[in-house]
């Protein structure tokens, strides 16, 4: 199978990859020389950023992600999140990045983020978001469009 890599993969590439079960999104790339620290391993601090990457790609899909040119939106904040690290990636590995809604509320939802490499899960971030109006007065509530995908896509409940 050739990876493609900043490309959404199909939940059939996925299950190719060893990803189950297949994520609503994901998207591969290569370890790179700049992201690696001292001890010639990823730099802690690089998994936040390939979370990072594919939650904002994942937001921008959902039609939550405000528009630089000027288009009105939420804005969008990390209320709280946990990594947790199960191995250590090196240079040129392949890895796959994915994200998932698992809950929401009115004002806020729940990513699941894992990261992927030759078939072993190697790392995941859990967060939760919150929409906020531009001027930060005050929550912005989820459209429902985006709830609705939440649900069909993701398979997310809404919380109480």
């Amino acid at each position: 199978m050739t990876l493609l890599y900043h490309t959404p993969l199909s939940p059939e590439a996925q299950s190719e990859l060893g990803i189950a079960p297949p994520a609503p999104l994901a998207m591969a790339d290569q370890v790179r020389f700049s992201e690696l620290d001292a001890l010639c391993h990823v730099n802690n601090a690089v998994y936040l950023q390939w979370f990072e990457r594919l939650r904002v790609k994942y937001t921008q899909i959902c039609g939550l992600s405000r528009n630089l040119g000027g288009e009105t939106g939420p804005r969008i904040v990390i209320r709280s999140g946990t990594i947790h690290y199960i191995q250590e990636m090196l240079m040129d590995e392949k890895y796959v990045v994915t994200c998932g809604c698992a809950a929401f509320r009115n004002t806020s939802f729940t990513l699941h983020q894992e990261l992927w490499s030759d078939g072993q899960k190697r790392a995941t971030f859990d967060c939760v978001l919150v929409l906020l109006r531009q001027d930060g007065s005050g929550r912005y509530p989820i459209p429902e469009a985006v709830r609705d995908r939440f649900m069909r896509v993701d398979g997310a409940q809404p919380e109480a």
